[in-house]
């Protein structure tokens, strides 16, 4: 009797514990993947600049203003997490997070992104102030960049500074990208 008493209640416990890893990891799982819409991203990185691997190959500047919902006041100390494919790789370990400065201004450099097959290299943002925060994500090729349909529709109050400009210089493409938290 005292054997099956000590088996039920193991059984009870393991049956308590199971459950709960279950509920808690569907919940952790979800609040992570229904809210970012891009592969790649994670919170866990480290504030830099410049996250290039090499400096003998070819490299994109970002520089650009966080702006506010009505895409005329910058926004100080916005926060910028940036993420893309390394090269020659399926892999997203270029990644950083950075600060704007007093006028809303970024500016980070890194290596030329990979692309995912069929598409255009793409660098992806996540911009955060005062617990607002979206998603954008810029496409990058050896001509330049451009934003995607979906940046353009929620960004369009920035007027004239919704498209980015590059210029090339040597092995370093520069892009000027504004942005806005909305």
């Amino acid at each position: 009797m005292k054997e099956s008493t000590s088996r039920r209640l193991f059984l009870q416990k393991s049956a308590m514990a199971t459950t709960g890893l279950a509920l808690l990891s569907s919940g952790v799982a979800s609040a992570f993947s229904s809210e970012i819409p891009y592969h790649g991203y994670n919170p866990y990185t480290e504030e830099k600049s410049d996250i290039r691997t090499t400096i003998f190959e070819k490299h994109v500047r970002v520089k650009g203003t966080v702006y506010d919902k009505t895409g005329t006041t910058p926004l100080p100390n916005a926060l910028v997490e940036v993420w893309h494919l390394s090269p020659n790789s399926s892999k997203y370990r270029h990644r950083t997070k950075l600060r704007t400065d007093d006028q809303g201004r970024y500016n980070f450099i890194t290596d030329f992104p990979n692309r995912e097959t069929a598409q255009v290299s793409r660098i992806y943002f996540k911009l955060s102030h005062n617990g607002n925060s979206n998603y954008t994500e810029l496409a990058v090729d050896q001509t330049g960049a451009s934003v995607t349909s979906k940046h353009w529709e929620e960004n369009q109050h920035l007027g004239d500074k919704v498209h980015p400009s590059s210029e090339n210089f040597l092995q370093t493409t520069t892009i000027n990208f504004n942005v806005s938290i909305y």
